[in-house]
């Protein structure tokens, strides 16, 4: 089974271009920085991945999706290579988009202003709030919950 999920903000706007031929195909990539949940000193905070979607989710992605913004993504790892001009063997690895998400509502993404660091990242001095979400009263005992 090939499948990956992956959340993570945009580290800059999808690229898109379309293909030759009788009926041209969009193809939109772009880099997810996603978050590492474990950080050793001296390493970065976040991973940076390749991702490429075809089609009409290449469409959708070039249409909503910006630099910063918070999204998640379904698909599967292709790995290809091919020879450079010097006759060496290169390889990259790609996440092949099937199915794309948004992870924050449209005003948290353009509420946050200048609380991103160049690659989209939210700076650490200053957390993101989740909106629609309540702090759960921890006086609360399991047997008053209705569910």
């Amino acid at each position: 089974m090939n499948k990956v999920i992956l959340m993570g903000r945009l580290a800059r706007d999808p690229e898109v271009r379309y293909s030759q031929g009788a009926t041209p195909l969009a193809v939109a990539r772009f880099s997810l920085a996603v978050n590492r949940r474990f950080k050793r000193e001296g390493e970065p905070d976040a991973d940076f991945i390749g991702c490429v979607a075809f089609g009409k989710q290449a469409e959708f992605v070039e249409k909503f999706f910006k630099k910063g913004q918070m999204v998640s993504i379904v698909g599967r790892l292709q790995v290809r290579s091919w020879d450079d001009g010097n006759g060496a063997k290169r390889w990259a690895t790609d996440v092949v988009v099937e199915e794309t998400y948004f992870a924050e509502s449209k005003s948290s993404f353009e509420g946050r202003g200048t609380a991103s660091n160049d690659f989209g990242m939210p700076k650490q001095s200053a957390p993101m709030q989740a909106e629609g979400f309540y702090p759960i009263d921890e006086s609360i005992e399991d047997d008053d919950l209705p569910f």
